[in-house]
């Protein structure tokens, strides 16, 4: 008997501030993100990416992706993709791409990770506010100098 679904497992899934695909079918991750420091809130990211890579599933399946607020019930953002694997032995790569995020407060965000309604994966992106350093005056560091050669 051979299995006609088998629900993927999620190999990674990583928030970056932008992807890019080779002609050879690789893909750039550029920026994989951490955590967002930003000087001030409220800010806005104009462009989100997020890289999920399934593997070891069988059949046709909806991957929903979101972005949660600190307040860990509002939806900032939310993206579907729908995929399929026919064998088990292969991958799917989804990119979804978050545009014009505004980050209102500081604080733990969160992204989800679900496939056909099963949460596969919810891990945090911290938002911290490190407002800039004023130097008092004259105590800038003096240039170096400049070596002849």
């Amino acid at each position: 008997m051979q299995a006609t679904r088998i629900l993927p497992d999620l190999q990674c899934s990583l928030l970056c501030e932008e992807i890019r695909q080779e002609v050879t079918g690789n893909f750039f991750l550029i920026g994989v993100i951490n955590f967002i420091r930003v000087p001030q809130l409220p800010v806005v990211a104009l462009k989100l990416s997020l890289f999920n890579r399934w593997t070891a599933g069988v059949g046709q399946f909806v991957e929903s992706a979101r972005l949660i607020a600190p307040d860990q019930t509002t939806v900032l953002r939310k993206g579907e993709v729908k995929f399929t694997l026919q064998d088990a032995a292969l991958h799917a790569t989804n990119v979804t791409l978050f545009g014009q995020v505004e980050f209102k407060v500081a604080g733990t965000y969160y992204i989800e990770v679900l496939v056909d309604d099963v949460m596969k994966l919810r891990y945090p992106v911290p938002v911290i506010v490190t407002p800039p350093q004023s130097q008092p005056p004259g105590s800038q560091t003096p240039p170096a100098p400049a070596t002849g050669g």
